[in-house]
């Protein structure tokens, strides 16, 4: 594959951070990748494990002359990173990111991109629940898809340079604007995971039942459960703060259709129950048909493995 950008800054180290950087490096898609993370900790593995062309120690050397920079930090901090790096930013350069709200990150950064450089929001729908600079690997975003997310006055040649670099890492991509970004993410990311975290919580909270057991005798349900309440803290917080209004307009529905269910196993109404399940239950024959999961308990991921 040809190589799409000469320099691309990667400003957080995590999990798409690294994966970008070994897809990027498999494919050739880049010329030099620069590297930032604020722990001193992380910049020493990250250059032990040779994450990255060049791991720096500053904001602004890891941004100076890219061509692409990413910014793969908590959407909580994306103001404040975008900010100290706006003196670095080069006439040309296109700044995206990977953080899953798109509205309350294009009002962060937004203001801090000098004019010039090109701003594509953007959101890679994949990940696991390991983060960390060891955790990426270079298959992570195939057939997964990446949304992006141009902001008014665009030029489509930066975004469509954007969009053969996620394709040529092996995504799918398509563009949406924000607030619909995040009304469906709040549907199919977000109020699952909080729904996930209240439902490992309950487990924990209930005394009748020991740790040892919940442990031992976990089902697939309550084990997939773990495994999605399992992701990184800092992240979930921030993308909950940050998608509020929709976050809790997917909330209050699923509240609704929670106390339809309790009614209908409270009155014995075992219709009710199977209709509901046979709809839902072909919601999920529709995720595999369009290759978006198999049809196995890990989700496929028994592959993944650390670089």
């Amino acid at each position: 594959m040809p190589q799409v950008y000469e320099r691309v800054a990667l400003i957080g180290l995590g999990l798409i951070a690294s994966s970008m950087f070994w897809a990027m490096k498999r494919g050739g898609l880049a010329g030099e990748v620069t590297g930032f993370a604020r722990s001193a900790e992380t910049r020493e593995t990250a250059r032990e494990i040779g994450l990255c062309d060049r791991v720096c120690d500053t904001l602004g050397d890891a941004v100076a002359d890219a061509d692409l920079v990413v910014l793969c930090v908590p959407v909580g901090v994306m103001g404040a990173v975008a900010a100290e790096i706006e003196p670095f930013l080069k006439t040309g350069a296109t700044v995206t990111d990977v953080g899953s709200v798109k509205a309350d990150v294009i009002a962060q950064v937004g203001p801090h991109i000098p004019e010039g450089v090109h701003f594509i929001p953007g959101h890679p729908l994949a990940g696991t629940e390991h983060s960390g600079p060891r955790s990426g690997f270079a298959e992570l975003f195939e057939n997964r898809w990446t949304l992006l997310v141009p902001v008014a006055g665009t030029e489509p040649a930066a975004t469509a340079k954007l969009r053969s670099l996620w394709e040529s890492m092996g995504a799918l991509v398509d563009e949406m604007d924000a607030e619909h970004h995040d009304l469906v993410l709040a549907v199919t990311s977000h109020a699952p995971h909080l729904i996930a975290y209240t439902m490992v919580g309950v487990a924990d909270d209930l005394q009748r039942v020991t740790d040892e057991e919940v442990i031992q005798y976990s089902a697939t349900g309550f084990r997939d459960f773990t495994r999605i309440a399992a992701s990184d803290p800092t992240m979930w917080r921030d993308v909950f703060l940050s998608n509020k209004d929709a976050t809790l307009e997917i909330l209050g529905r699923f509240t609704e259709e929670l106390f339809a269910l309790q009614r209908a196993i409270r009155q014995g109404d075992g219709d009710h129950l199977h209709a509901y399940f046979t709809r839902t239950r072909a919601i999920r024959r529709g995720i595999i048909e369009a290759g978006q999961d198999i049809d196995a308990p890990d989700f496929g991921r028994g592959g993944e493995r650390n670089k």
